[in-house]
């Protein structure tokens, strides 16, 4: 598909796909891509809302030729961003949604172990912290709690959750307890794959970690063998989402951003790792064996590291990836 796929610059792109009916049209722009700048780029998909007739959402995908993202083209403008979030989001973060969530948190903390098993009152932020769900289970780990979001209705609720104390509306760099920094661990809960200036965004946090600090970071894998099989009908392309990050970029923007090692463990999937799943021990080898050549899990899971030697001390060392020569290859 890449062979085929043609490479336009993005105003060409924009042009080509300008009549289309889209429902968020009068938000979008043209942009560039969002880890490299680059500003030709290969068409791939056209996603959409599947489960509605005439559907309620699409949009279109392109590859950067130059560095690989995968980004949503035409972008939304920085100043609309909240309209893809006007309606229900908050409802959304309840009920089956929060159960699953967190059970998601603690399989991920645990597949670093022990970096996350004990909060020992290191400072924590969560970035996106939504209506508290993760501030819930990293204060039972003994976490000192803090998040930020931009929804004022998912704060609110935060704040009546165990953790949600020291929740704040608005970004880290607006909140003075938050913007002085120091954190030990940030947090980023499904929010990558949001963000329209991911390169701004993330060196933003680095400075606000402490010099051992790290960035845990769970999103979208634009590896994940369930993509190259759905295509344009693969699940983590929601009506919210922006940028689509892979093992390959997602070093790239982290050393950007000014990280110096990173550690990603390839994500089975939930079923497996809580031994839930109905495959035969046959099939489920046979797919991790799959997921590890090249990380295709459908969800990436990493945690970066302000110090190049951070890794060491947890017993990472051996499969960290240093973040220098990467920073020197993207420019």
């Amino acid at each position: 598909m890449l062979r085929r796929a043609a490479v336009v610059t993005v105003e060409q792109h924009a042009a080509a796909v300008a009549g289309q009916d889209r429902r968020s049209k009068g938000i979008e722009e043209v942009i560039g891509c969002g880890l490299c700048g680059a500003r030709r780029a290969q068409p791939l998909f056209h996603a959409q809302d599947r489960k509605r007739d005439p559907p309620r959402w699409n949009y279109h995908v392109v590859r950067c030729p130059a560095c690989g993202l995968l980004y949503r083209h035409p972008g939304i403008r920085a100043d609309r961003l909240g309209d893809l979030y006007a309606r229900g989001y908050s409802k959304f973060l309840g009920g089956r949604y929060r159960r699953e969530r967190q059970r998601r948190y603690r399989l991920v903390m645990d597949a670093f172990a022990p970096l996350f098993a004990d909060g020992a009152e290191r400072r924590l932020l969560d970035f996106g912290c939504g209506t508290g769900l993760f501030l819930r289970v990293a204060h039972e780990r003994g976490f000192d709690c803090h998040g930020v979001d931009l929804a004022a209705d998912s704060i609110e609720a935060a704040r009546r959750r165990p953790g949600g104390e020291m929740t704040f509306v608005g970004a880290p760099t607006d909140v003075p307890a938050i913007a002085a920094g120091g954190f030990d661990v940030i947090t980023m809960w499904s929010v990558l794959a949001h963000l329209a200036e991911p390169v701004q965004d993330v060196t933003m946090l680095r400075r606000l970690l402490a010099p051992d600090g790290v960035l845990l970071i769970l999103t979208v894998n634009a590896n994940s063998l369930r993509l190259k099989r759905d295509r344009a009908g693969w699940g983590g392309f929601t009506p919210n989402h922006l940028k689509f990050f892979s093992p390959t970029t997602l070093p790239a923007l982290l050393a950007r951003a000014g990280f110096g090692a990173v550690v990603m463990r390839p994500m089975y999937g939930d079923a497996i790792e809580t031994g839930a799943s109905r495959l035969s021990p046959d099939r489920q080898r046979t797919l991790c064996r799959v997921v590890d050549r090249g990380n295709r899990g459908n969800m990436l899971r990493a945690v970066a590291f302000a110090d190049p030697d951070g890794p060491g001390p947890w017993g990472m060392a051996d499969e960290a990836m240093r973040l220098g020569a990467v920073a020197s290859t993207a420019g």
